[in-house]
């Protein structure tokens, strides 16, 4: 299926790897603004947040940790933000899925 007409079509979806290809997202445009669709093997990732974030678990399970050192499990549909200037860690047992809205 092709769309020429459309100049979002010609745009290459950029793709972010991180951790050695254990965290990867593909980055779009969306009615709510830039955002990222990732996916995370099992592990413990520690993240930087330039702008402000929110991020809503699509599959799986993560165990997040801020900056204040609350420690919270998200579960699918669920969501957390990030405040700009702050960093993150994120455990999840099994893989899991998520996108990330910035701004």
């Amino acid at each position: 299926m092709s769309n020429t007409n459309n100049a979002a079509a010609t745009e290459q979806i950029s793709h972010n790897v991180y951790f050695e290809g254990r965290v990867q997202s593909l980055g779009l445009n969306t009615e709510k603004g830039k955002a990222t669709v990732g996916v995370m093997r099992p592990g413990t990732y520690t993240f930087s947040a330039s702008s402000p974030e929110r991020m809503m678990v699509v599959s799986g399970i993560l165990k997040v940790t801020q900056a204040e050192g609350s420690f919270i499990s998200y579960k699918p549909g669920e969501e957390f933000n990030v405040p700009a200037g702050s960093s993150f860690e994120v455990t999840c047992d099994a893989d899991a899925a998520y996108i990330c809205y910035y701004g």
